[in-house]
């Protein structure tokens, strides 16, 4: 299940990709449209800042804005780092300890074509694609 966390960062790196890339959108703009806290989003925006998806500026003029055109962000990326993982089962997330059942687990090949589904649907999503389903138009 994805988590608010998850859910919201999404919706950031959209509003963002929908004021283009030319600007700096300052946190309480993106807030209030959001209908987000402050104090939450900030949170969420170090994420995003520190992973390089998005650069941010403090000061007058200062904000947020994508480091990449719309179409070389995908769901799958923003919502794994929001995250920490999309696996389905704690044996299947990155960097997780073998699991000694492996061999026997009659649930484990379920789990990892469940796992390669989800990978693979919000892998092959990006921002631009959201922002052509939502009528939006995409950035030249």
């Amino acid at each position: 299940m994805i988590s608010t966390k998850g859910r919201y960062a999404l919706r950031v790196m959209l509003d963002l990709a929908e004021q283009g890339m030319d600007a700096y959108i300052p946190l309480k703009d993106i807030a209030k449209r959001q209908e987000i806290s402050e104090k939450y989003l900030e949170i969420i925006l170090k994420v995003l800042v520190k992973e390089k998806l998005l650069k941010g500026l403090r000061g007058k003029g200062g904000g947020y804005k994508l480091t990449r055109a719309p179409e070389d962000y995908t769901v799958g990326e923003i919502l794994e780092l929001a995250e920490g993982t999309l696996a389905p089962v704690a044996c299947l997330a990155r960097g997780a300890e073998p699991c000694s059942k492996a061999k026997e687990c009659r649930t484990l090949p379920m789990w990892e074509r469940f796992d390669t589904m989800v990978h693979d649907f919000f892998y092959g999503i990006t921002l631009a694609d959201l922002l052509k389903e939502n009528g939006q138009k995409e950035e030249p």
